[in-house]
């Protein structure tokens, strides 16, 4: 027999030197003779679950909390591990758990918050952070995850004050810093969050969540040469990770001649940015280069009206290419700038016999507006581009235009509010793709849309479109002016403060009075 105090001893110094391979085999060394060891067993799993093997540490902490109940390191580390396995729920329960034997524990409560916002959960995450800093107001991660959850809530302004407080406990953080500029933005402050970002990457320099916010801060702000470079560290941020392609073709970004090579342009983001970025398709072809476009499937109908550009669906089987190139990268490639955005408009089209089927669908007589007033709802920031429907009903009241429904995707509250604006007629039903939506558009007089698809489809229509923006609007559509270099036809309304789209209606009744006014042919 061994000394086994000793060997836990050994073990314990192993751990803390981070000699972490020693340290698992004088656990396994003391478990050989006592398998019931609670400290062998505990160290064992905490050692894995340091090692981002937490599979594995949920057995041993498992069979260390049987042997010592009342633990409450060890059902603590429990939940981390369960955490950390994407057990969430199971987590949750094993925090409360130990809360009934240390109901004050901030670190524990912070813990509970971090499982709470795992499963979005974001009321109940709010109030475990709350209660971790009352029992610790100086606990940096619960000001920081605080933040995020505010974030969530749609609350940028007490997201800032949280990053601050964190902050004012560990000044510079490049993650904290890095937080703050991206609630920066969303108050629509970008040249303040350019402070934070760079101070973030003279501290890290190849953060890339500090060079992803850069970019967009830059592209907001029209500088387009550093957001543009700035914006393909994307790829290396965990939003953009698991779409990155790894195609053994290399990447081209503008650096080599196309003539007589085939290259594959694919589709990265969602709808909207693939028709606003297509129109690159045909200046790539303009270089010599057999194109071959992929991209959604609802819009390969539609797109492949472009001249000199094959496509196919996501998903279908590639033919073989010498280089690829993602959509978004395009502009990077052609070196685009605010004054050399291609805008030869329209570049997109409805085939002739969809046109002639919603032609004697809609019918004569008045002028024709469509409207689209909500996106997808798993929008990173949907609780800002969409407006209810029962907000937006005043403004159907004495429009002189036949008034059209484009949403083909409804959520219940609108549903539930369509049958008090009759004057609206929903053909989202009729619209199985973009085709059929682009045939409804070229009938229409204008498109009122808020930020979504149906806005980038009728400015590469070339039709007048107003489009509804939230104060802190995409990086796309810049700032401050009612015109936009990507889409001529297009006037931009704009939220004049965060949150406020009343102002915005008031002025879309007046707008689309002023377009009857001045006039437009079908």
């Amino acid at each position: 027999m061994p000394n086994l105090p000793r060997l836990q001893r050994q073990a314990l110094s192993a751990f803390e030197q981070g000699h972490f391979d020693k340290a698992e085999r004088l656990c396994a060394a003391i478990l050989e003779y006592r398998r019931d060891d609670f400290d062998a067993l505990h160290l064992a799993g905490f050692v894995r679950l340091q090692r981002g093997r937490p599979l594995e540490a949920i057995g041993f902490i498992e069979r260390a909390v049987k042997v010592n109940a009342g633990s409450v390191d060890a059902i603590s580390n429990l939940g981390l591990a369960l955490h950390g396995a994407g057990r969430f729920e199971d987590a949750i329960a094993r925090y409360r758990d130990v809360l009934v034997l240390a109901p004050d524990h901030p670190e524990i409560l912070y813990n509970l918050g971090n499982a709470y916002l795992e499963l979005d959960r974001i009321a109940e995450a709010l109030e475990s952070y709350d209660e971790a800093l009352g029992h610790n107001a100086s606990h940096t991660g619960a000001h920081v995850n605080r933040g995020n959850t505010l974030l969530r809530f749609n609350r940028p302004q007490e997201a800032l004050a949280s990053y601050d407080r964190a902050l004012a406990t560990m000044p510079g953080h490049p993650q904290i810093l890095t937080n703050r500029a991206h609630a920066l933005r969303r108050l629509d402050r970008p040249r303040e969050a350019l402070i934070d970002l760079d101070a973030a990457l003279v501290k890290t320099p190849d953060f890339p969540e500090a060079h992803f916010e850069n970019a967009l801060a830059r592209l907001t702000l029209g500088d387009f040469k550093a957001g543009w470079k700035a914006y393909e560290w994307r790829w290396k941020t965990g939003a953009f990770a698991n779409q990155r392609r790894s195609f053994r073709q290399p990447l081209w970004l503008g650096d080599v001649p196309l003539s007589g090579k085939t290259i594959l342009l694919h589709a990265e983001q969602g709808f909207g940015d693939t028709i606003q970025f297509i129109r690159y398709a045909r200046l790539v072809a303009d270089r010599g280069a057999r194109v071959i476009c992929e991209v959604q499937p609802e819009l390969v109908s539609l797109l492949s009206q472009l001249d000199g550009v094959e496509f196919i669906a996501r998903g279908d089987a590639l033919p073989a290419f010498d280089l690829h190139c993602p959509l978004l990268s395009l502009p990077l490639a052609f070196g685009t700038d605010a004054a050399s955005i291609p805008a030869g408009i329209p570049y997109l089209a409805a085939p002739a016999t969809r046109i002639a089927h919603w032609r004697e669908r809609l019918g004569q007589g008045a002028p024709r507006a469509g409207f689209v007033w909500s996106g997808s709802a798993a929008h990173k920031n949907d609780a800002n581009r969409s407006i209810a429907l029962a907000r937006l009903a005043p403004s159907f009241e004495n429009l002189p235009f036949a008034c059209f429904s484009l949403q083909r995707e409804m959520r219940e509250a609108d549903r539930e509010a369509l049958p008090r604006v009759p004057s609206l007629v929903d053909l989202g039903p009729e619209l199985p793709d973009f085709t059929d939506t682009a045939a409804v558009i070229s009938l229409l007089d204008i498109v009122v849309s808020v930020d979504t698809a149906a806005a980038h489809l009728a400015g590469a229509m070339g039709k007048p479109v107003l489009i509804l923006l939230p104060h802190a609007a995409d990086f796309r559509w810049l700032r401050a002016s009612s015109e936009t270099p990507w889409y001529p036809t297009a006037k931009l309304l704009r939220q004049p403060s965060f949150g406020d789209w009343d102002s915005v209606i008031d002025r879309l009744a007046a707008e689309l009075q002023r377009h009857l006014g001045a006039g437009s042919g079908r």
